[in-house]
């Protein structure tokens, strides 16, 4: 008899990447594309003077993530990366916290990253071309002070 997939678990495949969610502040965002989803941690490498072997130790430093960028189409009257940028003054921006999630084919949420204390430091237009066939884009670059993964 063939598998008709009724019984299969919900383990065996990998979720897929293009249903997600953006919430900045309360405010739900829609965009074509997130990444720059990324934490390291910075190597420390360390040698005694008087170790017998002749090679250093490395050892886990300060944590260390990269920018999140996201691209969104460009919609008449929608400012909102523009106006957020423009609140920089020196030194000062408000920050947001941003919470990226990922959903299911329900809609529920599988997986989620925020972004801590998150703002803009550039954003990117779309390049206007006169034979061109495709939808404007604009690009905003977001620093963050730490990012936290949950997986409800």
């Amino acid at each position: 008899m063939a598998d008709d997939g009724s019984t299969q678990s919900t383990s065996v495949w990998p979720l897929p990447k293009f249903y997600f969610q953006v919430k900045w502040d309360s405010e739900v965002m829609s965009f074509q594309e997130v990444s720059g989803l990324d934490v390291e941690a910075q190597i420390i490498e360390y040698r005694a003077g008087d170790n017998p072997v002749f090679s250093a130790t490395k050892m886990p430093g300060l944590k260390k993530s990269g920018n999140v960028t996201m691209k969104k189409g460009v919609y008449k009257s929608d400012n909102k990366f523009w106006t957020w940028f423009s609140q920089i003054k020196m030194n000062t921006i408000k920050r947001l916290p941003i919470t990226i999630s990922l959903l299911d084919e329900e809609g529920g949420t599988t997986m989620v990253w925020t972004l801590t204390n998150a703002w803009p430091t550039k954003i990117t237009g779309t390049d206007l071309k006169s034979d061109g066939n495709e939808v404007a884009i604009e690009t905003i670059e977001i620093v963050h002070e730490g990012i936290t993964i949950d997986n409800p």
